[in-house]
């Protein structure tokens, strides 16, 4: 369903020191990640997520379900919120296969989100 919390991704400086920080107070699980800094999928019981590196500072990025993207974005943008350039999914196909697309955003007041809509099957 459209506009449910999809995914989180947690942006650290340091990937491998947030895995055993989150693994020993949440219990989750990593696998490694598409992200060339070292990052991680995180494996949680309800909601995947990621970690990422070379972020230090930054705050947990929350991303809704939408079921098509290019209107996502579309709609994002007649409301006023603007759309980061570049994004969609890491590229590669087959990290799209696997996770599907992301498109960062900020609404029209400016706080970041995330746009993000599941691969096939998921």
């Amino acid at each position: 369903m459209a506009g449910e919390v999809s995914f989180f991704e947690l942006g650290v400086a340091d990937p491998e020191r947030a895995r055993t920080f989150y693994a020993g107070l949440f219990g989750w699980t990593f696998e490694p990640g598409p992200s060339e800094g070292g990052g991680y999928a995180i494996r949680t019981s309800k909601t995947p997520g990621g970690v990422h590196g070379g972020d230090a500072g930054a705050g947990p990025y929350v991303f809704f379900r939408v079921d098509d993207m290019q209107a996502a974005v579309t709609l994002v943008r007649e409301l006023g919120g603007t759309v980061t350039e570049g994004g969609d999914a890491g590229g590669d196909e087959e990290t799209v296969a696997r996770f599907g697309r992301f498109q960062l955003c900020h609404d029209d007041q400016g706080p970041p989100f995330g746009l993000h809509q599941p691969s096939v099957g998921a």
